[in-house]
């Protein structure tokens, strides 16, 4: 595999910070009790889907690979730790030698998931797999429900373009992998160029209205594009008024101009009228953008409009509504020593409440109808039953502390149009729903 498939390799900083203070106190309360070599088994899963949804998006796990990767404590780390006392000299000898050399199985990216799913499955020693918790939960939290906005969002477009465009409207850097997770759930391009550098994502971008305020006229401001990047460009056309302006941009760029881009009003209303109006012109083949607040509910209610593409931000890089998936990172299963031999016992948090879970090493399959389409996620603890054999879902993304399973981004991507097809139809509607297939423990 040509390496630049795999986007540019940007130097990141240690992610060995990225974590709650806890994740080390408890590794130094298990190295003085002489328990923090135990063989353990970690799963990241969430206990529901967000409200309202019917499936959940895996994203994340190339970004988390990188973490892992980059998780180590350098010496400005570890004099931090020591001056603010947050662990003792033992613990903190220990973490400067840290370097994750387990083994991380888990779902591929793209790939559909659903409560009790086994999204990730981290084994190693306790000590080694606790502290990897928060970085984990942070980049599977935030990215698989930025895909899952944008699966919804791609569904209700119908094959009509999408562009990302939320990089004002979050952190920077949670820009980028917003970019990233939208990538995955179905976008085509983004606007921001570090999510272009960084994972080799299309960027598109042409104007916005202050360029046309700056100039004295708006044909000033159309020529001033046109001259500069071509007749293919993307005229913004609701300054001022919309009509005389479509009839400026044709004027000025001619039947060949790329498209124009709406960003406000009635867009149902003004979509039809500048197709008229383009068609009128001669301008057949000029795209219609539309802009402004877009999420699925927006989109799906354009589908009768004549619109090629649609430019979304912030409920994109918000989750649409739901920026976050409630995946937790729990110990199901422990030995009684670092020994390979001494078998895995399985362990599990007790509830009255919702927050029980259900103990033991998982594998996860998929189970199909007669015609191909998914009807259960099945999650079992013991042999795998032979019909589900090769219909398992985890794969080897980490072994012996090698990452093992980097892919291009593309790969994901498709991999996630095929996931979403193969579920039941009714997965794609945007009315509330429980679950669309359900889970069930063997």
């Amino acid at each position: 595999m040509n390496s630049a498939d795999l986007g540019r390799r940007v130097g990141v900083p240690s992610t060995a910070l990225f974590t709650d203070q806890y994740e080390l106190t408890m590794v130094q309360a298990a190295l003085k009790a002489g328990t923090a070599d135990r063989r353990s088994v970690f799963e990241a899963f969430t206990r529901r889907l967000p409200e309202g949804r019917r499936y959940g998006v895996v994203a994340g796990i190339g970004r988390v690979l990188d973490a892992v990767e980059n998780f180590h404590f350098d010496d400005e780390m570890l004099t931090f730790l020591r001056e603010q006392n947050v662990v003792d000299g033992p613990t903190l000898a220990w973490l400067a030698d840290y370097r994750f050399s387990g083994d991380i199985w888990g779902y591929p990216e793209g790939e559909v998931y659903f409560p009790g799913s086994p999204i990730l499955r981290v084994e190693g020693s306790f000590a080694e797999c606790v502290l990897l918790e928060t970085v984990i939960l942070s980049i599977l939290n935030h990215d698989s429900a930025i895909a899952a906005a944008a699966s919804r969002m791609s569904a209700a477009a119908g094959g009509r373009g999408l562009i990302e465009m939320g990089a004002r409207r979050t952190h920077e850097l949670s820009a980028v992998a917003s970019a990233r997770a939208a990538y995955i759930g179905g976008f085509n391009t983004t606007s921001d160029l570090a999510a272009g550098f960084r994972y080799n994502i299309p960027t598109v971008g042409t104007s916005a209205h202050a360029f046309t305020l700056l100039h004295d006229t708006e044909r000033d401001a159309f020529r001033a594009q046109v001259d500069s990047l071509g007749r293919g460009t993307t005229l913004l056309v609701d300054t001022y008024d919309v009509t005389e302006a479509v009839r400026t941009a044709v004027e000025v760029a001619g039947t060949e101009l790329g498209a124009v881009r709406i960003d406000s009003g009635d867009l149902l209303l003004v979509a039809h009228r500048v197709r008229q109006q383009l068609d009128e012109l001669g301008a057949t083949e000029t795209k219609i953008v539309v802009t402004s607040d877009l999420d699925e509910y927006a989109i799906a209610s354009l589908a009768a409009a004549p619109v090629d593409a649609y430019g979304v931000g912030t409920q994109l890089v918000t989750g649409s509504g739901q920026p976050t998936c409630s995946m937790v990172y729990k110990l199901v299963a422990r030995a009684g020593s670092a020994d390979p031999a001494e078998p895995l016992r399985p362990v599990a948090k007790k509830s009255l409440g919702a927050k029980s879970s259900v103990g033991g090493r998982k594998w996860a399959a998929r189970r199909l109808d007669e015609h191909g389409i998914a009807e259960a996620e099945v999650i079992g603890t013991g042999a795998v039953p032979a019909e589900l054999a090769d219909r398992q879902l985890l794969v080897e993304l980490v072994k012996g502390g090698e990452v093992v399973a980097r892919e291009p981004l593309d790969a994901a991507r498709e991999r996630h149009i095929a996931a979403r097809a193969g579920l039941p139809m009714s997965a794609v509607q945007l009315s509330r729903g429980e679950p669309v297939i359900p889970t069930e423990y063997m």
